[in-house]
């Protein structure tokens, strides 16, 4: 399947709606968007969403900050409580 910015989208992400235009293109046949979610779920295909990450990410950082901040900072007995 092409990507959606090959299709002329802004995003790469397939919806039922450019997957029913495709398909009109392609084919020559309509079908409504909710009906494609129906097919789509019928031959076992599940919606997925791309997770969303800033492009700053420092993963060390994250790594870090789980480590060392998190444990400390959690509300659990071994973490902080007010005394």
């Amino acid at each position: 399947m092409r990507s959606d910015l090959a299709q002329g989208y802004r995003t790469n992400l397939w919806t039922t709606a450019r997957i029913a235009a495709l398909i009109e293109k392609e084919f020559g046949v309509h079908y409504h968007s909710d009906h494609i979610g129906r097919l789509m779920h019928g031959l076992g295909w599940s919606p997925q969403k791309p997770e969303r990450r800033a492009l700053e990410r420092d993963e060390q950082a994250i790594a870090r900050w789980k480590k060392k901040d998190w444990p400390r900072i959690k509300k659990t007995p071994d973490g902080w409580a007010p005394t």
